[in-house]
């Protein structure tokens, strides 16, 4: 499945969760707040979200500064 992280187009097997991609990736630990599609996906609800072919994500971390 042909899936777009932060504007950029990856492949995965199907039939994966958020989460799943998250551990691919290396972020899991580093990911405060995703989006599939402009819809904000729960923090809880990562291992149960089912992604499709084509969705678009967003993953954000938050830095501070001043």
């Amino acid at each position: 499945m042909e899936l777009t992280i932060n504007g950029e187009i990856k492949e995965f097997s199907d039939d994966i969760t958020l989460e799943k991609i998250l551990e691919k990736l290396e972020l899991k630990d580093k990911v405060m707040a995703a989006a599939v599609n402009m819809q904000i996906v729960k923090q809880n609800e990562w291992a149960t979200h089912r992604l499709c072919d084509g969705d678009k994500i967003e993953l954000l971390d938050f830095v501070g500064g001043g």
